[in-house]
């Protein structure tokens, strides 16, 4: 799957410090996507484990997660949630 647009759905964007993710959900050429950020991929952005500010790193860092989650939906479409990793990032 080659997808070409990701639009980030803001109001859906969660912190969920125990599971250490940044959740959301996206619009992707016209199909929904749940999505979840783990700690690792905030950190290799920022150089810093993120510690309350997650939310924070990932609109600071809003492009290359883009990018990142294009990246993960192109290895599993299938998935639900669809996991971007450390490992998604070019």
């Amino acid at each position: 799957m080659a997808a070409s647009q990701i639009e980030i759905d803001d109001n859906t964007i969660l912190d969920n410090i125990d599971a250490e993710q940044v959740e959301f959900t996206a619009d992707v050429d016209g199909d929904d996507y749940d999505f979840v950020v783990q700690y690792d991929l905030l950190e290799a952005l920022s150089g810093d484990r993120p510690d309350g500010d997650a939310v924070d790193m990932f609109n600071r860092f809003i492009d290359a997660v883009s990018e990142a989650a294009l990246s993960a939906l192109s290895r599993n479409s299938d998935a639900n949630p669809i996991i971007v990793s450390e490992n998604d990032l070019e």
